[in-house]
This record gives C-alpha cells, sequence and structure tokens, in this order.
C-alpha cells in the first residue's frame, strides 16, 4: 500500500493547525481525496481550525490504513469558492462544507519505518 491511497475518499484522518501565537489544535476530518494533486477536506464545523490557516498555513496530519501510519506535512489553503469548493460539496454527505481546505503536500513520513519517503 502507498501512502496516497491512505488519503482515499472517507479516510479519517487527524489533522493539526497551530494559531499565530502557537496554540496547537488537532480535528478529526474526512479525506475527500486527491484533487489536483492536493489533499482536499471540507469544512463544516471547525471554526478555530480555519482560523489557524488563515494566520499559519502549515498543517500536519496522521492517517492509519491497514496498520499502517503516514504523518503528511504541508501547506493549507482555504477556499469559500472556486472548484475546490465544488469539488468538496460533490464528494461530501451532509451537512455540506462551507469551504473547502486544499493541502499540498511537502513531506510524507512512513511513521512505522521511520523515515521520510
Amino acid at each position: 500500500m502507498s501512502w496516497n491511497e491512505a488519503l482515499k475518499k472517507g479516510q479519517e484522518i487527524v489533522m493539526a493547525t497551530c494559531s499565530k501565537k502557537g496554540e496547537p489544535r488537532a480535528v478529526v476530518v474526512i479525506s475527500l481525496g486527491l484533487v489536483d494533486g492536493k489533499l482536499l477536506v471540507g469544512a463544516c464545523q471547525m471554526k478555530t481550525a480555519l482560523k489557524n490557516l488563515t494566520e499559519n498555513k502549515k498543517v500536519s496530519i496522521v492517517v492509519k490504513k491497514d496498520r499502517r501510519y503516514f504523518r503528511i506535512n504541508g501547506d493549507a489553503a482555504v477556499y469559500g469558492e472556486g472548484k475546490f469548493l465544488e469539488a468538496a460539496i460533490k464528494r461530501s454527505n451532509s451537512p455540506l462544507p462551507h469551504h473547502a481546505i486544499a493541502i499540498k503536500i511537502k513531506e510524507i513520513f512512513d511513521l512505522d519505518k521511520a523515515k521520510r519517503i
């Protein structure tokens, strides 16, 4: 299994953000898959995480798939309209997202092998 299989639509992932003041926030979100090489997440009820992303675009994600763990670091952008929000709405179940978070993947770590891939 490759790391991108762990990010398929419907996969639960833990997404960590951090405010400008350094206050961390971790939330469980559902992957909406990859769009244009970016991980897509719909934002319904995550006011603090969205605020953090406007202050600091860095995110860290942990995902488990078939007893394998991956940590993915990247830069997030929040969209209130456009193709990423349209894709998030199309791929989501109720409640529908008000914003889309598109994460550009910068680093991938296989946590079981303790190495960067």
